[in-house]
């Protein structure tokens, strides 16, 4: 009988080791809180309404209709039996042979409960959605409240934390819409003053790039009128007000929360198998190191062996596009008896876009873009990197639109509902 594969998450890492392992010797599942599979580098688009979100998501039952070796399960995580080589899930029990946690980060509030009940997560597509509803319904609020000016200053005013790809992103995006969307859209705001902070604990921006991304990312954020302040970070949000540590505090109703993410604890793996940030400890084949046939890959796993990245890898996609790639070989080795490979990380660089025309690029060789350049590739990458060419051709076409048109494609306030009466959770796997 073919031996069981279970995969608990279809992100970057998982769904690329699924789609890799070919040998008639396994039979995978694949387990997701969702039905679908989605882009994250694009969200912040959905969330200031660039995009939809049907652009960057594809179901998986769609996309792995042509592969009877992989079943698809929708469920969540709850527990681990590896005495028993059984895992359970709020939809029922699986069991397996080999298992493999590949679920990502979630966002790190950092114990300020405050924030994480007021502040906007960018880590999913709901939250994506909310963020687009909650700041549409802002600007709406706002036209009603022309001649009260400290509500009005707190509506329009926006701060961001977190100074990495997904705030300098966000910040560049909400800084251009200003001079766009808004005035097109909100004819009674274009005489209000609205600011925009970017508020990141770290001297400087984008703290894993080269120094010139940074400094081309500080003065063009600058320039698009982005207040910027660093060595800060945010220590409470009360009452529409967010304080600092540096004891500035900014009256604000919008609070954007891209400062931190933190991986899972899984119920019945022990806790010595954790490392710094909660990551699950491996070996260079990507075993969690102390337990038999359990691995881990992406962001959820921390793995020290390779002497370039002695405090493990970044959490970034291509490490998990890789380390993906890199199990399902091992599979298939183990299938036909053959050595193992173990991880080697290949960076091919990083890039942030800015705005309009406007990002920063650094490729191997020491090579650095800025500009149209540095954009141009950016949008290329993400393009070609979307799951189904569904999603290349829709967000291709958005994005013409709105490159010509200096608009977004969509500006509705949805709120999906059951029977108008219940609010819909973030994710109900049954």
């Amino acid at each position: 009988m073919a031996k069981k594969i279970v995969i608990i998450g279809g992100g970057f890492s998982g769904l690329n080791l699924a789609k890799n392992i070919k040998n008639k010797q396994y039979h995978i599942t694949l387990v997701d809180r969702n039905n679908y599979t989605f882009f994250p580098p694009l969200l912040y688009q959905v969330a200031t309404g660039f995009l939809e979100p049907s652009n960057i998501a594809y179901p998986y039952r769609k996309m792995l209709r042509n592969r009877p070796d992989i079943s698809f399960k929708l469920g969540e995580f709850s527990r681990v039996i590896p005495q028993q080589k059984k895992v359970i899930l709020t939809t029922g029990e699986l069991e397996y042979d080999y298992l493999i946690f590949a679920t990502g980060t979630e966002t790190n509030y950092f114990g300020m409960e405050n924030v994480q009940r007021s502040a906007i997560p960018m880590k999913t597509i709901n939250d994506a959605v909310g963020m687009r509803n909650f700041l549409l319904n802002q600007m709406e609020r706002a036209t009603t409240l022309i001649a009260d000016h400290e509500q009005l200053r707190r509506k329009m005013t926006t701060v961001i934390a977190g100074g990495g790809p997904t705030g300098v992103e966000v910040s560049g995006m909400l800084a251009e819409m200003r001079t766009s969307v808004l005035r097109k859209d909100y004819p009674e705001l274009t005489s209000v003053a609205s600011e925009i902070y970017l508020v990141d604990g770290l001297p400087q921006l984008l703290s894993p790039m080269s120094k010139k991304s940074q400094s081309n990312t500080y003065h063009a954020l600058t320039k698009l009128g982005v207040k910027i302040i660093l060595n800060t970070t945010v220590t409470d949000y009360v009452d529409g007000k967010v304080f600092l540590s540096n004891g500035q505090s900014i009256d604000t109703e919008n609070l954007i929360w891209s400062a931190g993410v933190t991986s899972q604890v899984f119920d019945g793996i022990p806790k010595e198998c954790y490392g710094r940030g909660r990551r699950l400890i491996t070996d260079a084949y990507n075993k969690v190191e102390g337990l038999q046939h359990i691995y881990a890959i992406g962001d959820t796993c921390i793995q020290t062996t390779e002497s370039s990245f002695p405090n493990g890898h970044p959490q970034v996609a291509q490490v998990a596009l890789q380390q993906g790639k890199n199990l399902a070989k091992n599979f298939n080795r183990i299938a036909t008896i053959k050595p193992l490979i173990p991880f080697r990380y290949n960076d091919k660089g990083s890039m942030a876009i800015i705005g309009r025309n406007k990002a920063v690029a650094d490729v191997p060789l020491k090579l650095h873009f800025k500009g149209f350049v540095a954009w141009f590739i950016w949008g290329f990458i993400h393009l070609f990197s979307l799951v189904h060419y569904r999603n290349k051709i829709t967000t291709f076409y958005n994005w013409i639109i709105s490159y010509f048109t200096k608009d977004q494609a969509l500006g509705m306030i949805i709120r999906p509902t059951d029977n108008g009466s219940r609010k819909t959770k973030e994710h109900e796997p049954f």
